[in-house]
């Protein structure tokens, strides 16, 4: 599997992450797999565990998240991880627009580990949740570090705001699994 370097934002410089990179590790007909390794996370904030369950607004600190648009049209879906267990997906008929939350047969499962000078976020999201195969992709995530200092990576950004929405951030593609 290919692994995808992440870049900052060029507007939110952090504060101690150098480089972050991400990788699908695994995809079968039950589960998606991936992994993003941030490098420099000494100053990471990790959110407190606090259970499995679907929750809005991660974002607003340290988050993991895949986007995936199916077949050339205007649909997406958004998927977004917390090391705090929590986790959201969405449904978005066109950029931006028609908003829905999208069902899984049972919710992802998410692990944080930090060493001394890196963190690895493991996620396994049920295949349910994703669009049909192969979809174009965004890998992306924010970070939090300490002082409130955030910042957006992600495989490419739009030029000015970060934006995972926005089409330049997908820059890869998810292939369906062999076999399916």
């Amino acid at each position: 599997m290919q692994t995808y370097q992440l870049h900052s934002h060029p507007d939110f410089t952090p504060k101690a992450i150098t480089r972050v990179e991400a990788k699908v590790i695994g995809l079968d007909d039950r589960l998606v797999r991936i992994r993003w390794r941030v490098d420099g996370s000494g100053s990471l904030v990790v959110p407190p565990y606090s259970g499995r369950g679907r929750q809005d607004e991660l974002w607003r600190t340290t988050c993991f998240e895949l986007f995936l648009k199916p077949g050339g049209g205007p649909e997406y879906v958004e998927i977004n991880l917390s090391p705090s267990g929590r986790w959201a997906a969405y449904q978005f008929t066109d950029y931006r627009d028609g908003m829905s939350n999208r069902s899984a047969s049972q919710e992802p499962e998410v692990g944080l580990r930090q060493g001394s000078t890196f963190a690895i976020f493991d996620a396994a999201i049920p295949r349910d949740v994703l669009p049909q195969l192969p979809a174009v992709m965004a890998i992306t995530a924010i970070l939090e570090e300490e002082g409130g200092v955030k910042s957006y990576w992600a495989m490419a950004h739009p030029e000015a705001k970060p934006d995972f929405h926005d089409p330049a951030c997908f820059a890869a593609t998810l292939a369906a699994p062999q076999g399916s």
